[in-house]
This record gives structure tokens, C-alpha cells and sequence, in this order.
């Protein structure tokens, strides 16, 4: 790997002091309320920080069999070696373990901005590993060098920014807190971990298990600092200066009545009240990016406090600009001269002629705007759905989960009919907030018969009302404005793949993404565990997307899209590994700036063709805790993904049939050296991302393809004579 003489003589040596890296680890144990130290260096320089370095503890530890919620369940923290460096958007950090949400549970990861980062860095640990469970109701509380184990029978039932608050007032303003609410405490499936205002840990669940281990809280001060090598105080700064996306501070947008998203069309026209503003801002620590929205001056859930809040793109579904949503249809570039990153796209700051050098941009040939679906799951109301993000932020619920899934499930559904004869306890009205903070008010604290079901997540309250009736009924209320009103079939029950719903995926009110979009999407999905467009959109130059075709027959049969799908994948581990965000990276025109970042954050000077294999390392990694844990292999993926994602029409009434999709999983799983028939990585394909020992404990475990014997004759140099000779492999 590209690590200098002195780094690589560190680590060996187990020296906390590498450049960088706070130095330790503490191992949480909550039954026993004690911890121990482990050198960070021990897994240097092979697995750097973040998701490669908690995807190889989780290997190595980790027992198959363990549920999300038993006491034995192992939850990793990490932090990664940008973060406190200054290093732009380097202030990230994320969880790995069993998600109790994902349907089937498996291994799952879960990333957040916020500030608790680098607080635990300046502290001098670099991530947590938190095992057993308590009995009672119990905080960690970090400063620097010291660990306790804290009573929280005051804070147990409080709402998330009660906690935080709860918090500061005992240990004093400096502290940054993770703190679960109510929904944690009671074992709801989708609920989050969150920090600072609103930035929170919410795909998979992760809240549920610090619920089941008795653990509210997590506090943190740190005296120190992070120290980076003699000359990257430069590289620093000069990234900073390389990296800015645009202004290096936007000011507040001006206060506006309403928004205006869609001309004269007034049925998609949401009333804002006087006072109310946006800013874009930085969501971690270091980050000169400023792509989030912070409202100012909205509307708390309890009480008539008026609050500012962190949000992403879900709260425009929420104030219900649903029907006739316009989005892009692909994260990409064009030019370099054209050079605009996904922030600016997800910001919803629509370049307009102005802005490029040449015809295309006018033309809109590259931003292209597609009509959304009009869905009519509800009425625009901006109260109601100030008050329904709210509560989601203080009982610390997954927005996504419940805005973009339950609530339509519950739109939909009624209007096809299904709930006639069901009792939820109150009439089912999306456009009443009364019953938006009660249904959300059952599922939290498990009141009802049905209150206890929907705790369990949309996969499981779906399956145990009856799938083929509450899940795959058809909803007829879905109209193309792609195709001039055409009505095209959703199922009620947004689900893609693994237990998650659809995401920017060209289905229902979330955008008419083109298949070019929507279809390497889904088989991302596939791979991974999650929604991952969150983290991980899919980006491509425009280049890619003219090439690659624009119907499933050419685009299933393109190698460019197993060759595109396998940059994105490396390129989301890397970016999770040394912490820095996806609205930054990858980016097509900067193509070494993982690797410088990465290099000015430790001082070893990395080559990206270095990073590029940690990436792949991180996700073989992982791929190899899904198949000891999960059974993962080829025919559970493609089944996974194939009823909803593929044949459910987009905007334009594409799908991808049976035969076409396993078509493309040939030649995905080809680029990435699995074995086509059982989606195994190959042994030379560990080998070649340096964990061939992971090789030898797949072929233990009878999870290594073995060779044809063609094969075999092949690398023996033997050829045989029957030249009809059954070239298969064996399994």
C-alpha cells in the first residue's frame, strides 16, 4: 500500500500516534460497564478508518446467528482519518451491524454529518465498539482519556433534543451528544441515531438496538487535536481552495410564500408563513460544501417553540409537492468546462443557459427535466408537514421510512379500498395532522394492535397484514405526465429491495429518473443492503449515459454498465473509509482527489489506483459478512430485486424482464470476479484486493467457487483431448 517507511514502521509497531488518527479504539461493553483500549494501528495501513475498517472488526468478531437485537449484537462506530484534519467534508462518520430493519436482518451500514465525529477524535479515540447489554437505562460519557458509564433513568423517555439539551446541562455546552428518542427506547425498527440538529444515523434501524441495549446516550468532550504530518497543513488548505463547490458561504435565500416549483398549477402550491427562511450550510464539521437546507424559524411538533432544522429533499413530499414532481434524471457531468457536482443538482439550484460554455446546457440536453407522476397522496400543507418532519426528529425516526413509505402505503391503500374494514382507532386522513401525530404516536410507544405492527417496519407490518393483498395491490391513482396521462401501475407498498422503499428511482411521486438512472440504481441496491442513494447516488459522465443505451434490451446487455456500477460501488466505500462526503466525490474531473485527500490527511502518499483497491477491499469485506450471516449469493439477490424494481413501469413505462436482468448480473458479476452462478467472489478476486486469507476461510466455510476443470486443466497447463469435455463448474 502507499505508506511511507515511517507510517508503515508505526503501525506495525502498533503506534497511536500515526498522523492523522487519534490512535485508539474503546470496546464498550454495557453489560459488564466497563471498556477497553484497542491501538487503532492494528489495522493499519490496510484498512485506514470508516466503513473498511469497521467492515474488517465486524469480520473478524462478529458471530453468524446473532440477531439485531440480542445482547450478543455488535455495533461499529467509526470515525475515519480526515475527520478533525480539516479536510473538506471530512467530518463524516458511520455505524456497521445487524440492521434490525432490513428484511431479511443483515449486515447494514449507516453514516452521519454532525459534530460527534471529531469531538470523539480531539478525545483521542478514532471509533467505539459497543457490545452486551445493560439492565437499566445507561449514558457513556468521553472526556479525553476517560470512559463512564452513566445513569440515564432521567433521560429515558425524552425526546431527542430534550436529550441533547438534558445533556449540555449537566456536562456544559461543549459537549456533542448521539442520542436515540422514544421510538430507539421502544424497539421501532426504523428508528435513527441523531447528533446536532437533526443529523442522524436512520437506514437501518441502528436506533432499535441502542434501545434494546438499554443506551440512550453517547456524550463526548475532547482537550486535544488531530495530528496531521509536517507540509499537509498546505495540501489542506489548498484542497479546501480546490474543492469548494461554488461560494464559499451562501446567505440566507430570500423569505418566500410559497413555493413555486410548478408555474400556475395551484393544487401544488404549498402557503408558507411569514418569518420563515433557508440557508444552505455545512452539515459536519470542516466542510466548505454547504448543500444542506437549514429551515429558520419552523414549526416544533410540541409546544409553540420555534426551531431551525437540518433537512434534505424529504420535506418538500412532506408539505406534499408530490404530483407533477420534476427531477433530474441522472447524476452526471458533461464537460469539464460544464463542471457542476451532485450538490448544486440535489440543492435544486437548476443551472440555467448562463451558466455554460456551450449549446448543451441551454438545450437541456444534460439537466432535462422530467414530469413526476401525479399521485395525489395529499393536500400541500406546510403546518402539517412541518409538524410530521418534527416528530419523525424527536422520537428519532427514519423521514425517509415513514414520509416516502408508510404514509403513501396508508394514501394509497385507501383510496384502493383496502382499509374499509380495518380499525386503526381514528379515520385514516393524510390531510389531518391530528391523525398524522396519532398514528405516529401508536407506533412509537407500541399502543394497538396495529401500532405494535407498524414498530416493526413497513417490510414486516406489510407481510404480517398480508402481502399479496396490503403489499402488491395495484394503486390505479398513478398517472404518467411523461406519457400525457397515461395511468401506469404502483404497487401500494413502495418497496424495493431488502426491506427499504424506492429512492430517486423513476416509480410513483420520486422523480422520473430515465432507465439509465433508475436501473444501475437497482442493481446497486442489489449488492448492497440498503437504499444507498442517500450516500452513494449513481454518477457517470454524460459521455457514459450517451453510450450506454436508453432500453433495457441495450442497456441490459452494456458492459459499460457493470464497468459504471463498479467504479460507483468502490468509489462508495473509499468515501465512506476516509470519511468525506458523496455531494463531494467521486468527482470526474478531479479523478486523484480520494487519494489526495486521503494523503493529506495521514501524510503517506497514496496513488488513487491504491485507493481504488481499498474500495474493493472494503466491499469484499462486507460481501463476506452477507454470505457467513446472511446466505448471500446470486439467486437471493436477483429474486430480491427483481419483482418490484424491474417490473414495476417508470415514468415511461420501461421494465427490465427476467431473462434481461440476469443477462446484466452476468456481466456485473464478470467485472466484479464473482462466479456467475453463485455471486461468490472468486479466490484470485481476494487475492487481488490483498485479503487472500479471506479466500481460505470462504473455502473453509464451502463459500469459494471452485473451478471448472477446464479451468483447472487451463492453470496446470493441461489440455485435455475430448474436446466435449463438460466445462461447467462444479458446485
Amino acid at each position: 500500500m502507499g505508506v511511507t517507511a515511517r507510517n508503515l514502521k508505526k503501525s506495525k509497531e502498533k503506534d497511536p500516534t500515526v498522523y492523522g488518527y487519534a490512535g485508539k479504539i474503546a470496546r464498550l461493553n454495557l453489560t459488564t460497564k466497563t471498556y477497553s483500549v484497542i491501538p487503532t494501528a492494528k489495522y493499519l495501513p490496510d484498512y485506514v478508518g470508516g466503513r473498511c475498517m469497521a467492515n474488517k472488526i465486524f469480520y473478524d468478531e462478529a458471530k453468524p446467528g446473532v440477531k439485531a437485537l440480542d445482547p450478543e449484537a455488535m455495533l461499529v462506530y467509526m470515525t475515519g482519518p480526515t475527520c478533525g484534519t480539516g479536510v473538506p467534508t471530512g467530518g463524516r462518520s458511520l455505524f456497521t451491524g445487524i440492521s434490525p430493519n432490513n428484511w431479511p436482518e443483515q449486515y447494514c451500514w449507516s453514516g452521519l454529518g454532525g459534530y460527534f465525529s471529531v469531538e470523539l477524535k480531539w478525545a483521542g479515540w478514532d471509533g467505539l465498539i459497543i457490545e452486551g447489554a445493560s439492565q437499566d437505562p445507561v449514558y457513556i460519557y468521553i472526556e479525553d482519556d476517560k470512559i463512564e458509564f452513566r445513569s440515564a433513568a432521567n433521560l429515558w423517555g425524552k425526546y431527542v433534543r430534550e436529550t441533547q439539551y438534558a445533556l449540555e446541562d449537566i456536562h456544559g455546552k461543549d459537549v456533542k451528544s448521539m442520542v436515540i428518542g422514544p421510538a430507539g427506547e421502544n424497539l421501532v425498527r426504523i428508528a435513527s441515531i441523531v447528533t446536532a440538529q437533526d443529523s442522524a444515523a436512520a437506514k437501518g434501524g441502528f436506533g432499535a438496538v441502542w434501545g434494546s441495549k438499554k443506551l440512550k446516550a453517547i456524550t463526548c468532550v475532547g482537550h486535544g487535536h488531530v495530528e496531521v504530518a509536517p507540509g499537509s497543513v498546505d495540501k489542506i488548505l489548498a484542497l479546501r481552495e480546490k474543492m469548494a463547490n461554488g461560494k464559499e458561504t451562501k446567505s440566507l435565500r430570500p423569505v418566500v410564500k410559497s413555493y413555486d416549483f410548478f408555474g400556475d398549477n395551484a393544487n401544488n402550491r404549498c402557503e408558507i408563513p411569514e418569518g420563515y427562511g433557508m440557508a444552505t450550510v455545512a452539515c459536519s464539521w470542516g466542510c466548505n460544501q454547504r448543500c444542506d437546507n437549514c429551515y429558520f424559524g419552523t414549526v416544533g411538533a410540541f409546544g409553540d417553540e420555534k426551531i431551525n432544522r437540518i433537512e434534505k429533499c424529504v420535506g418538500r413530499y412532506a408539505h406534499a409537492l408530490t404530483d407533477d414532481m420534476f427531477w433530474l434524471p441522472v447524476f452526471s457531468y458533461m464537460t469539464e468546462n460544464n463542471h457542476f457536482t451532485s450538490s448544486q443538482m440535489m440543492a435544486g439550484e437548476m443551472p440555467g443557459p448562463n451558466l455554460a460554455d456551450g449549446p448543451e446546457l441551454a438545450l437541456g440536453k444534460l439537466y432535462n427535466l422530467h414530469p413526476g407522476d401525479t399521485v395525489n397522496h395529499w393536500k400541500p400543507n406546510w403546518h402539517k408537514g412541518e409538524v410530521m418532519m418534527d416528530l419523525c426528529a424527536q422520537y428519532g425516526l427514519d423521514k425517509w421510512d415513514i414520509i416516502v413509505w408508510m404514509f403513501p402505503w396508508f394514501a394509497m391503500c385507501k383510496k384502493e379500498g383496502l382499509l374499509d374494514d380495518i380499525d386503526f382507532g381514528m379515520e385514516v386522513d393524510l390531510d389531518s395532522e391530528e391523525f398524522i401525530r396519532y398514528i405516529l404516536d401508536i407506533m412509537v410507544y407500541r399502543k394497538t394492535y396495529y401500532g405494535d405492527l407498524l414498530a416493526e417496519g413497513m417490510a414486516r407490518f406489510v407481510r404480517k397484514m398480508g402481502k399479496g393483498k396490503y403489499g402488491d395491490t395495484l394503486y390505479h391513482g398513478r398517472i404518467s405526465n411523461v406519457l400525457g396521462g397515461q395511468k401506469l401501475p404502483l404497487h401500494v407498498s413502495q418497496e424495493s429491495v431488502w426491506g427499504h422503499s424506492y429512492h430517486w428511482a423513476g416509480r410513483g411521486f420520486q422523480g422520473a429518473n430515465d432507465i439509465q438512472a433508475w436501473f444501475p440504481i437497482g442493481l446497486q441496491n442489489m449488492l448492497l443492503t440498503r437504499d444507498s442513494q442517500t450516500n452513494n447516488h449513481f454518477k457517470h459522465t454524460w459521455e457514459w449515459h450517451e453510450a450506454v443505451g436508453n432500453t433495457p434490451d441495450k442497456i441490459c446487455r452494456s458492459p459499460l454498465i457493470a464497468e459504471g456500477l463498479r467504479r460507483n460501488i468502490q468509489a462508495g466505500e473509499t468515501k465512506d473509509t476516509i470519511m468525506c462526503c458523496d455531494f463531494q466525490s467521486p468527482n470526474f474531473f478531479y479523478p486523484t482527489q480520494d487519494a489526495d485527500m486521503l494523503s493529506a490527511a495521514t501524510g503517506d502518499e497514496w496513488t488513487q489506483e491504491e485507493v481504488d483497491r481499498l474500495g474493493d477491499r472494503s466491499y469484499l469485506l462486507m460481501r463476506a459478512i452477507l454470505m457467513k450471516h446472511s446466505g448471500r449469493c446470486r439467486d437471493q439477490e436477483v429474486r430480491a430485486i427483481y419483482p418490484n424494481w424491474m417490473q414495476i413501469p417508470d415514468a415511461s413505462g420501461m421494465t427490465v424482464s427476467w431473462e434481461q436482468l440476469n443477462t446484466a448480473v452476468d456481466l456485473l458479476y464478470d467485472n466484479f470476479g464473482f462466479d456467475r452462478a453463485t455471486g461468490w467472489p472468486l479466490r484470485e478476486t481476494y487475492e487481488a484486493a490483498g485479503i487472500g486469507y479471506v479466500a481460505d476461510d470462504m473455502d473453509a466455510l464451502g463459500l469459494l467457487p471452485r473451478p471448472s476443470a477446464m479451468e483447472q486443466f487451463k492453470r496446470e497447463g493441461i489440455v485435455p483431448q475430448d474436446e466435449a469435455y463438460n466445462e461447467n463448474p462444479v458446485y
